[in-house]
């Protein structure tokens, strides 16, 4: 009976061998047969081209999604900062407003200052 470490370590050195076989493969058969890996190695190259500019036409969209999602949430908050900046204002004039009334009350209602 095998433990499971022994089974993990006899995957593990199954598909080694499976990979270093499938790269020594594809080595000697590029040797043996030039013009085909030449071809070979064209449609690689051709492959490999088209997947940069994939990427990078992704990268561009992408980017400019980002951007645009930065400038929407930019202007939102502006939006919000606008108005707690107006009710804020407000609010100040109020107090202002009453703390004025308040010490023109105390003034009426204060005693006057005895006479010498």
């Amino acid at each position: 009976m095998t433990t499971s470490s022994e089974q993990q370590t006899c995957d593990h050195r199954f598909l080694t061998g499976l990979v270093a076989g499938a790269v020594i493969g594809v080595g000697v058969g590029m040797i043996i047969a030039p013009r085909a890996a030449a071809r070979f190695r064209g449609r690689l190259a051709g492959s490999a081209k088209s997947l940069g500019k994939t990427a990078s036409e992704r990268y561009r969209q992408a980017r400019a999604r980002v951007g645009e999602a930065a400038r929407e949430v930019t202007d939102r908050g502006q939006v919000i900062r606008d108005r707690v900046a107006d009710t804020v204002v407000r609010g100040a004039q109020k107090v202002e407003q009453y703390a004025t009334e308040a010490k023109a009350v105390h003034h009426q209602n204060a005693p006057e200052p005895p006479a010498q």
